[in-house]
């Protein structure tokens, strides 16, 4: 009896006619604890959907395949993922890897035109070599199909710069989201790459988060000189391995708040621009930067070794993903869990705002597979606002990319709740994040040479030598494959 009664208090909870606080002290007059209580709301949006004019059930008794990176986002997947085989009638298997072998299993699958998975977790740069050689599919065949795509999924409730990020006409040089573009992906989760710092050590130090790259330079510069009697170590952690994950995070959010660009765009032709009078300038203030207070061994620093730190104390601040910082913050096994602040920056003195490069988990669909329509059902499901919401509030699916998650009371509760000042580092910055880098097929090829020069520069190398040799370099990359 107690659990129909609680049936209209979850309506009007889901229609935000209830506070999330309101609806759990309602839940305790029953008796009803928060696990029950999570999974009848599971069971209730589950009704909701299956109430629609849709068949939900088209594809009942189908098996869909899906190959997953392990990451939060894929447990709150697989929380609500009773819920989907409840609607649909299908099953759903998985085999879930390590970000370390991850792309690698994807790139065999689909480089072998296998159909043994359906759907797949990817991130956008992936993408411009999936979908021109013909390896995932154009979601815009789905997603316009009204026969196909519940009338409650609003695909505009996605936020709309990263519904740009995730498309691509397949033209060098074409920005994502223009004209003509494919929507080779699905944004699932992102990243705004912000300063995430230790508010304990700030206030000791008496300082506020830094307003400009100067001044991040040299509050770096005075934490790691004042090491010694102190908790923490060095002052800035930034990422330093010899990859293309290096570039993307910090470096390339400060380098795009200067107006700098990777490469110049001549109808087509792509000629490499790191080696820029202003971006010369950029790269010294840069490595000077992490040369005097970065870690010791920046050039092995990777996402695990950034949020370490901070997460232990070695570090006073991060230039990185802001759910590095969210989720570090949020793991009592971590010293300083609790102790983080959160910060939209804004390197450069005569910006008026953060401009974030942009990191989107997405979904995207297999051209090889064989069962399409089913596996649709699935990633509608997924993305939708119903399961979004979910993610958001009940699990820890930190970014949401829908707007009505970020615009809902309780999930706004969540967040000031356990980390003051996130939810003031994602307004400032989410209106100019964006992915900053040109579309290219060799993106992960010219990132990687660009990260090597800058250990190149980092351990003592000439700066106006190193970026003549590297735009040099990838000057002839793109002339091979005819970009130049």
């Amino acid at each position: 009896m107690s659990h129909s009664k609680m049936k209209s208090a979850i309506d009007n909870f889901l229609k935000g006619k209830m506070s999330r606080r309101d609806l759990l002290i309602k839940a305790g007059k029953y008796g009803i604890g928060f696990a029950a209580l999570t999974k009848l709301m599971g069971l209730q949006v589950t009704s909701a959907l299956a109430a629609q004019d849709f068949d939900w059930k088209k594809h009942s008794g189908s098996t869909i395949k899906l190959l997953m990176n392990k990451h939060p986002y894929m447990d709150s997947m697989l929380a609500e993922l009773d819920n989907f085989k409840a609607l649909t009638g299908m099953n759903v298997e998985y085999d879930i890897f390590a970000e370390d072998v991850y792309f690698d299993k994807v790139t065999a699958a689909l480089s072998s035109k296998s159909s043994e998975y359906d759907a797949f977790m990817t991130g956008a740069y992936m993408t411009w070599t999936y979908g021109p050689a013909g390896w995932c599919a154009d979601l815009n065949d789905y997603i316009q199909d009204s026969s196909k795509t519940n009338p409650s999924y609003n695909w505009n409730d996605v936020v709309g710069n990263l519904r740009d990020a995730c498309s691509w006409s397949g033209v060098a040089g074409d920005k994502p989201g223009a004209a003509g573009s494919k929507q080779w992906c699905m944004p699932w989760g992102f990243e705004l790459n912000s300063v995430t710092y230790n508010q304990r050590y700030f206030d000791k130090a008496g300082m506020k988060p830094p307003g400009s790259l100067a001044e991040m330079s040299d509050q770096a510069d005075w934490f790691t000189s004042n090491a010694g009697s102190n908790d923490w170590s060095y002052g800035i952690g930034t990422r330093g391995s010899r990859s293309w994950a290096t570039i993307h995070p910090g470096f390339m959010s400060a380098y795009a708040n200067y107006g700098l660009v990777d490469f110049e765009n001549n109808g087509g032709k792509l000629k490499a621009a790191m080696n820029t009078p202003a971006s010369k300038a950029f790269h010294k203030d840069w490595v000077k930067m992490i040369a005097s207070s970065g870690p010791k061994n920046w050039s092995n620093y990777t996402w695990y070794e950034v949020g370490n730190d901070i997460g232990a104390g070695a570090s006073a601040m991060i230039f990185d993903a802001d759910i590095l910082g969210y989720f570090f913050n949020g793991n009592p096994e971590n010293k300083e869990a609790g102790n983080f602040g959160f910060h939209g920056f804004t390197p450069n003195e005569n910006a008026s705002a953060p401009t974030p490069n942009v990191w989107i988990w997405s979904l995207a669909m297999s051209n090889f597979s064989k069962k399409k329509d089913a596996a649709w059902y699935w990633m509608q499901w997924c993305n939708g606002p119903e399961n979004a919401m979910a993610g958001g509030v009940k699990h820890n699916q930190v970014n949401p990319v829908r707007e009505s998650v970020w615009a809902s009371g309780d999930f706004d509760d969540k967040i000031r709740g356990t980390s003051p000042g996130y939810m003031e580092q994602y307004n400032s910055s989410i209106d100019g994040s964006k992915i900053h880098f040109t579309a290219q097929p060799l993106f992960f090829e010219t990132t990687t040479e660009w990260a090597a020069a800058l250990q190149e520069m980092q351990t003592g190398s000439n700066v106006d030598e190193t970026l003549d040799k590297l735009a040099g370099k990838i000057d002839r990359m793109m002339k091979d494959v005819g970009l130049a």
